[in-house]
């Protein structure tokens, strides 16, 4: 199984979020569906940023030093 930690920037705003998931490309249609309630009030995002981890301990790791 693979990790990873993404960034996202805002169309409307150019806003940044960062995140961690199992499945980057269902999580940023998700994003963009309007079902993850803070980044709702944004659509559109655009992935800006994604890297691939082996351990989920590693990928948590990271999001927490993204920006």
């Amino acid at each position: 199984m693979s990790f990873f930690v993404y960034i996202l920037q805002s169309e409307v705003d150019n806003s940044y979020y960062k995140g961690f998931t199992e499945n980057a490309s269902k999580r940023l249609l998700q994003h963009n569906a309007g079902e993850m309630n803070y980044t709702s009030k944004k659509i559109p995002w655009r992935m800006v940023y994604l890297s691939k981890f082996n351990f989920k301990k590693e990928a948590l790791q990271m999001v927490s030093i993204c920006f």
